[in-house]
Formats: structure tokens, C-alpha cells, sequence
């Protein structure tokens, strides 16, 4: 039963099949498929990850009702040779500074213009797709005027789903130009397909050399002017510097050269800017009036809605914007929007927009009106639009 160990000590003689046995090795090919298919997981997992965004654009496009307008996509700008970013066919200098910013109440450039009060914070579903879409050059650009409405005008634009438009004013084509259009291409919101890109710099609409530049980018691009009552406008434009500068001269010593003989002084900006004909001119050799619309400032404020239709039905755009997105708040004396773009809560332009305007002598608005009054006559025949400022 027994035997001697080489150490003088005895143990039972186990059979050896009660002894404990190693594990078996698996089968080469079971091991090489478990491995291939870990592989596969993670591969799959990466894959998903890296994709989400793209992924996400099929179902983003039913939810944000895309598909009423075909993308209009510009050819993707290739970089030069020694890596710098493209330009135009043709270089010109940045925009030369119109003779009315020689003017006192000009000095002070628009501080709004730079810093306007809303970002460009996308809806609530565009965020969820933020890492979709490409960016483009716009197709649609609000050019002017500057105190005209422009700002609500595309505030009230942003609440459409297939409108996707930066928030700040980007003044490309009059103080950016020779920074190229990669440049201003990167300013811009991703979109989806169907989607819009827009952007708004007033001061576009008087800078000579835009309309040749906008034209050299595309010259399918849709333009959009929302003009307002000049002798209100240029109020209006005094009333903002005044906010900024108080010790500028009153409105009165600015519009006259010489009040005695009551010649207007078309130097100074606020006057220049209304006369809307003769801007006007510049744009038309350029763009045919079909791709130009033209909205009433004063109607923006009295009937929001059925200027939003006019131009949503402009851009191409379906009709979501309609009256249930306003009510009236009688402090501004504007509509505000009931549900602004990426957020539940009502939203009003900010303090800057509505502000009291100065008494003005009622002499001084007579003789304005009357300098007016013809190029507003022609501004009604160029664009077959009577706006009743007369």
C-alpha cells in the first residue's frame, strides 16, 4: 500500500485520475473567434462614437422639417498654394469710410452693430445635432438698413427650424473683405440639408463695394432690405450716438449746412442713409430686383406676421412663423416673440431697441420730409412698393 520516499517519509499511493487535473486549452479556432469578436465590439463601439453626429442628421432632418427649400451649397473653397486661405478672383482694399462718418454724430461707430445682444445660441434640436451639418456661405444676407428693424427682422427669422443664421454682424464685404472667404465661411452656423445660412450687417446696404463682392461669392444670393420712414430713421440713428455721446451737437445743427437757407447736409450719415434710391442704384447693376425683397419697417412692427410671410415665402420657406409666435408688449411698443429660438420663455429685443426719441423742431421734420420726398417717389417706382411715408 505504502512506499519509502527518498526523505525516509511514506504516503498512500493515489491513483493518479483522483489527482487534480490542469484546465484543458480551448481549441485553437474557439480562441481566434473569441478574439476576433472582441475586436468587432470595440470597433463597433469606436465606429458609433466617432459617427454620432452624422449619424444623427437622417432623424434631424424630419424633426426640424427640412425639405422645403434645396440646399444650396457652395463649392468647397480649396486652400492656395502656400497654405493661406482663399480670396476672391479679384483683391480691393477694405471699404474706404463713407464722407457722413467724418460727421460728429457718426464718429461712434455702431456699438450695437459690434456687439449686438443676442449670441448665436441655436434651438434646442440643432444643439443635439451640433456635431452635424457642414457650414456654407450664405445664401440669404440681410444687407440694410442700419435702424430700420433689421435686428428683429432676423431674430423673428431664427425661430424658423431651416434657419440657421449667425448671431453677430460679421461686416465682411465692408471692413473683412481681405481676410478671405474661408474666413467669413467659418463665421457661419453648421446646417443641415434644406437648411438656410444667413447673416445681417445694415451697413452692407451703403457700402459701394458690397454689391460687387456679395455678387463675386454668388450671384444667386437672395437679399433682403428692410427699410423704414427716412425722417424717422435718421431720428432714430441720432437718438442711438446721442445714448453713447451726449455732447454731440442737437439734431437740428447736424441736418442743416446752413439752417438760414436750409440746405440739407447730405454729408452727414444719418441723412445720407435714406436716400434709399440712390443705394439702391449701386445693388441693381449687380442683382436683378427679383432677388431682392424689400420689408417695411414700420409694417415689421404693426403686422410681424405678415411680413415674416413675405418673407418666408422670399426665402422659399414654408410658413411656420405666423401669428401665434407674437404678442404686442405696450411698454417697447414692439411684438415680441412669445418662444424665442432655443428657449420656452417670451423674449423682447433688449433696451437698446425701442429707445424715446428726442423732440425734434416740427420745422426741421417739415423740411426733411420735403428733401425726401422725391427720392422716396423714385425708391417706390424702383421697387414697385409704395411705402406711405408721404
Amino acid at each position: 500500500m505504502g512506499q519509502r520516499l527518498s526523505g525516509g517519509r511514506s504516503c498512500l499511493d493515489v491513483p493518479g485520475w483522483l489527482l487534480p487535473q490542469p484546465p484543458p486549452s480551448p481549441p485553437p479556432v474557439r480562441r481566434k473567434l473569441a478574439l476576433l469578436f472582441a475586436m468587432l465590439c470595440i470597433w463597433l463601439y469606436m465606429f458609433l462614437y466617432s459617427c454620432a453626429g452624422s449619424c444623427a442628421a437622417a432623424p434631424g432632418l424630419l424633426l426640424l422639417g427640412s425639405g422645403s427649400r434645396a440646399a444650396h451649397a457652395p463649392p468647397a473653397l480649396a486652400p492656395g498654394p502656400d497654405g493661406t486661405a482663399p480670396r476672391l478672383p479679384f483683391q480691393a482694399a477694405p471699404a474706404t469710410p463713407q464722407a457722413a462718418g467724418k460727421e460728429p454724430a457718426e464718429g461712434a461707430a455702431s456699438q450695437e452693430e459690434q456687439s449686438p445682444e443676442t449670441p448665436d445660441s441655436p434651438s434646442s434640436i440643432s444643439s443635439f445635432f451640433s456635431g452635424s451639418g457642414s457650414k456654407q456661405l450664405p445664401q440669404a444676407i440681410i444687407i440694410g438698413v442700419k435702424k430700420g428693424g433689421t435686428r428683429a427682422l432676423l431674430e423673428f427669422l431664427r425661430v424658423h427650424p431651416d434657419v440657421r443664421a449667425v448671431g453677430a454682424e460679421p461686416h465682411f464685404f465692408d471692413r473683412s473683405y481681405d481676410k478671405g472667404l474661408a474666413w467669413y465661411r467659418d463665421l457661419m452656423p453648421r446646417t443641415l440639408e434644406g437648411q438656410i445660412t444667413m447673416e445681417k450687417t445694415p451697413s452692407y446696404f451703403v457700402t459701394r463695394e458690397a454689391p460687387a463682392r456679395i455678387s463675386a461669392m454668388s450671384k444667386d444670393t437672395k437679399l433682403i432690405v428692410v427699410v423704414r420712414d427716412p425722417v424717422t430713421r435718421a431720428i432714430s440713428d441720432y437718438t442711438q450716438t446721442l445714448s453713447k455721446r451726449p455732447d454731440i451737437p442737437t439734431f437740428e445743427s447736424l441736418t442743416f449746412k446752413n439752417r438760414t437757407t436750409g440746405l440739407i447736409d447730405t454729408s452727414w450719415s444719418a441723412i445720407q442713409i435714406g436716400i434709399y434710391a440712390k443705394h439702391l442704384e449701386h445693388w441693381l447693376r449687380h442683382f436683378p430686383i427679383s432677388q431682392m425683397l424689400f420689408v417695411s419697417g414700420e409694417r415689421l412692427i404693426s403686422d410681424p406676421a405678415g411680413e415674416l410671410g413675405r418673407v418666408q415665402d422670399f426665402l422659399g420657406l414654408k410658413r411656420i412663423i405666423t401669428d401665434k409666435h407674437f404678442y404686442f408688449n405696450k411698454t417697447k411698443g414692439f411684438p415680441c416673440l412669445k418662444k424665442a429660438e432655443g428657449s420656452s420663455k417670451p423674449h423682447c429685443l433688449g433696451k437698446t431697441k425701442g429707445r424715446t426719441h428726442p423732440e425734434i423742431d416740427r420745422e426741421v421734420v417739415r423740411r426733411l420730409r420735403e428733401f425726401y420726398r422725391p427720392f422716396n417717389l423714385k425708391f417706390y417706382q424702383m421697387t414697385g412698393q409704395d411705402f406711405g411715408w408721404d
